[in-house]
This record gives structure tokens, C-alpha cells and sequence, in this order.
């Protein structure tokens, strides 16, 4: 018996090592019975579980959750009122990183945000807290990234190699129907106030101008792909009108943009090449939506 003592010993360290990383290659340990990954944030390393059952996400990602089959207890106030999220999310509860005791009785085991986020420390408390900075990433990165801290990064990149294959053979579809120097507007209405947008703020954008290589109005170029995005007046809107153009709305009761003159004498308005969406299901930039941007743009343009 006493013999046998030191091999016994041997193949438990030799068991715990082989247990030590996960499929992966990633540390991997167990936390109260519950299998965790150590996931690198920018703010340094944060043990996570290996596979999250009940998460907060107080940002712009739900979208990125649901394709990677992530359960949802609790999202932002955007997201829950995405009309294409709304069976993905009929089950979680509106929060904000104000509802402390809210978010704690929802029990999460990972809340996601954006960088900045208020009570940072306290929700740390609650459950492991992970927070992104907006545009550090690009938009098919930022998927990856998500999926590297949900432990599916395999399943996100697939989707990003799909997914940029796809929108590259309708962007060059598109241009062979419009033209290569065909431009191309993302307007918004909201809240009684117009914004045109750069290639990298939602709305279509990423889809319309990265991954399809169409064209942005001079106009647009300059005054807001820096900035990202950029507010203006009904009576200057033509100048930042391309040949085609996305109208993004959140009341479809109000048409006074398109019914306005200045709008009308467009070439877009008078060649019927407006193009309007829901700004509610159209608003973010995770695979989810990019993914419905992508469909709607090719049936717009190419009418399948």
C-alpha cells in the first residue's frame, strides 16, 4: 500500500494538469463547482464562466449574445426595444447600471457594457463585469471579441468570414447595377432632428461602405466620416444626398423630412431611391443586425 501512495499521487497531478485548460488551449479552473475561463479585458484579466447561463448586457451586444445562443436576463433599453429582439429577449428584463438591486436579483453570472459605465465597482460585485470600448475594435472584431469572452470564439469567426464574403458579392452586384461611382446617404430622423452618418456609427453604415465598398457624398466624406456622424437642418440635407439614399426612422407618423421641398427635389426622392427602415431594428452594428442591414440593402438594390 504504502508504494502504491506515490503513483496514486502521480495520476491525480497528471488528471489535474490535463483538466487545467479547456478545448481551446485557454486556463480554465472550476469556481464553486462551475467550470471559468480566464478572459484578457482591457483592463486586464477577468475570470469568467466558461459557459454563461444568465447575462446582463448593458450596451450595444445583445445582438451578438442571441446569435451565439448566449441567454439574456437582463439588457439595455435600445435593445429591448429592437422589434427583431423581441422573442430572443421576451424573458430578460429592462436594466441600466443604475438598477443595482434589480441586476442582483436577476443572479447573473457576466455582465457586459461599455466602458465608462456608472457603479463599475458595484456591479463588479455582483457577478464578473467586462466593459468595451465603442470603435476600439472594428465592427467584425468587436463580434470576435465577444465571442473570445462567451468561450465561442470559433463560432464568431465563422460568422465574420461568412458574413464578409456575403456583403462583399452584393456590394460588387450592386455596384454592377447602380455603377461604381453611384453614392450612397444613411439619414436619420429622430427625434425631430436629421443626422448623416460616416461608415462605422450602425444604421447600415459598416455594411453599406466597409464591407460593400460603395460610395459616401463628398459632402459626407468631409464633414462627417471623422466625426462619425453629424447633425443638420431639413434646408442643407441636399447636400449631403446621395444617389441612393437609407432613411432611418423612429416614427413612421412623421413624414415631414420626406414631404418637405427641399428633401423632394433630391435626385434620390424624385428617382424613388430612398430606401426607408425602422430605426429601431436597423440602430446597431452586432452580427444580428448586421446581418438583417445586409438583406435589406441586396432587396432594396437588387430587389432579392
Amino acid at each position: 500500500m504504502k508504494k502504491l501512495f506515490p503513483i496514486l499521487f502521480i495520476l491525480l497531478l497528471v488528471l489535474a494538469a490535463c483538466g487545467s485548460n479547456d478545448s481551446d488551449g485557454k486556463a480554465s479552473s472550476s469556481d464553486n463547482g462551475n467550470e471559468t475561463i480566464t478572459y484578457e479585458s482591457e483592463d486586464g484579466p477577468v475570470k469568467v464562466p466558461a459557459d454563461p447561463q444568465r447575462v446582463v448586457v448593458l450596451s450595444s451586444y445583445a445582438g451578438d449574445l442571441i446569435d451565439l445562443d448566449i441567454p439574456i436576463v437582463g439588457a439595455d433599453a435600445w435593445s429591448m426595444q429592437n422589434p427583431r429582439f423581441k422573442d430572443s429577449l421576451k424573458d430578460a428584463e429592462e436594466v441600466t447600471e443604475d438598477d443595482l438591486e434589480k441586476i442582483i436579483e436577476l443572479k447573473p453570472d457576466l455582465i457586459i457594457g461599455l466602458s465608462g459605465l456608472k457603479n463599475l465597482d458595484k456591479l463588479k460585485e455582483i457577478a464578473p463585469t467586462v466593459t468595451f470600448t465603442y470603435g476600439k475594435l472594428n465592427y467584425l472584431d468587436q463580434h470576435v471579441e465577444i465571442g473570445k469572452l462567451v468561450n465561442k470564439e470559433d463560432d464568431a469567426q465563422n460568422w465574420v468570414d461568412d458574413f464578409t464574403k456575403r456583403a462583399a458579392d452584393a456590394g460588387e452586384q450592386i455596384k454592377e447595377k447602380i455603377g461604381a461611382d453611384a453614392t450612397v446617404s444613411v439619414v436619420e430622423n429622430f427625434d425631430k432632428q436629421l443626422y448623416i452618418y460616416g461608415d462605422n456609427w450602425g444604421r447600415g453604415t459598416e455594411v453599406l461602405y466597409q464591407a460593400m465598398g460603395l460610395n459616401m457624398p463628398q459632402k459626407v466624406k468631409e464633414d462627417a466620416l471623422e466625426a462619425g456622424y453629424l447633425a443638420l437642418s431639413t434646408e442643407v440635407l441636399p447636400e449631403y444626398m446621395g444617389d441612393y439614399v437609407i432613411l432611418s426612422k423612429f416614427d413612421d407618423t412623421d413624414t415631414s423630412v420626406e414631404e418637405s421641398e427641399s428633401f423632394q427635389n433630391t435626385d434620390a426622392a424624385k428617382n424613388n431611391q430612398v430606401y426607408v427602415v425602422d430605426g429601431d431594428a436597423f440602430y446597431f452594428n452586432d452580427s444580428n443586425t448586421l446581418d438583417y442591414q445586409l438583406e435589406f440593402i441586396k432587396e432594396s438594390f437588387l430587389g432579392n
